[in-house]
């Protein structure tokens, strides 16, 4: 639905420095479309790269009223809560969107277009995007990836919101610069919207959770490379992401996804994170099934280093490499290079 050209405002009305952000953090990194701000009245006048490690120049604006001023078609909302609840007070702004003709692009659980169409000012020009609406619903997964000749790389994360999707499209952007035969699995809201297509896993009913990945596998088959977006962790008792991802795809590679100032889970956190070379051993074991499936290794970590001094991060980086023996890096602050090079050699 969204054009590339429709120019795009970003609603984080109290979450802009707020684990919940990353929806709109997502959006302003990657997205192509020209974003006019992001609204949050609580640090109007500031910029994103103040909260953020991006070179946009994407201003923070206090209204809603300021973003239709400066020419706002689209207004996206920001955050990626726990349980995907659209938060009441939020209630008054997507009204006065819809009467103002903008269109809006909403990845929670609360669908928008049930309560809200009727609101529309101009249909012809102005839509919902309810973006956690399975696209289809599929075959019950019969293990059909497992066969294809292409390499198939998951990411896997000790958390939910360690960076997973950045980790994931950092690499592909990598591996499109080698002109690689490459291909990107969104299977969230945010690399939907990002991206265009993909599937909304979580929106899924467990049966077919493992069947949608499959099929949106099998659709890309003739990539050499396939990325594909982790969701979720093994490790936190709410999440049942993982597995389906794993058993869908049948990947060949995995890769680490890991926050460097965590030891406990975001929430609840009495759950502490084990040793990663178990964690590894764990994530390893269950995706090849004692050889059922294709043997799939931890090739790399992707470390988010973002509440690291420069130093700091540096040095972790560096030690949780010798230790792991593995390439270790942060997607955003460095890139992706020792990981892609490891994918496209092995």
């Amino acid at each position: 639905m969204l054009k590339s050209n429709q120019k795009v405002a970003v609603y984080m009305e109290g979450h802009v420095n707020s684990d919940f952000g990353k929806m709109g953090m997502g959006v302003v990194r990657y997205l192509k479309n020209p974003i006019i701000g992001v609204i949050d009245s609580k640090f109007g006048g500031k910029s994103m790269s103040d909260f953020m490690n991006t070179l946009k120049d994407v201003p923070i604006l206090k209204t809603l009223d300021e973003a239709i001023q400066r020419g706002a078609e689209v207004l996206v909302l920001g955050i990626a809560p726990s349980g995907g609840k659209i938060p009441e007070s939020w209630n008054f702004t997507i009204e006065a969107a819809l009467k103002s003709g903008l269109s809006i692009v909403n990845g929670l659980h609360d669908l928008l277009n049930p309560q809200w169409k009727s609101k529309i000012k101009d249909p012809k020009k102005q839509w919902i995007w309810d973006v956690r609406i399975p696209p289809f619903t599929p075959s019950i997964a019969t293990g059909q990836a497992a066969k294809l000749k292409n390499k198939r790389v998951l990411f896997i994360g000790t958390d939910m919101a360690v960076g997973k999707m950045t980790a994931g499209l950092e690499l592909y952007s990598y591996l499109q610069e080698k002109q690689a035969n490459v291909g990107f699995i969104a299977t969230g809201q945010i690399g939907i919207t990002i991206t265009g297509k993909g599937i909304p896993l979580d929106a899924y009913i467990v049966d077919h959770a493992c069947g949608a990945v499959e099929q949106i596998v099998m659709q890309e088959a003739n990539k050499k490379i396939l990325i594909i977006e982790g969701q979720g962790s093994l490790l936190h008792p709410g999440s049942t992401a993982t597995l389906p991802l794993m058993r869908g795809s049948c990947p060949t590679h995995l890769v680490l996804c890991h926050r460097a100032d965590k030891n406990r889970l975001r929430s609840p956190e009495h759950i502490v994170i084990p040793d990663l070379k178990e964690f590894i051993a764990l994530n390893e074991a269950l995706t090849t099934v004692l050889g059922t499936f294709p043997k799939a290794k931890v090739i790399g970590v992707a470390i988010n280093t973002s509440k690291l001094s420069n130093k700091q991060a540096k040095e972790y980086v560096s030690q949780l490499s010798e230790e792991l023996g593995l390439p270790v890096t942060d997607p955003v602050r460095y890139n992706m290079k020792t990981i892609g090079d490891c994918i496209l050699k092995n």
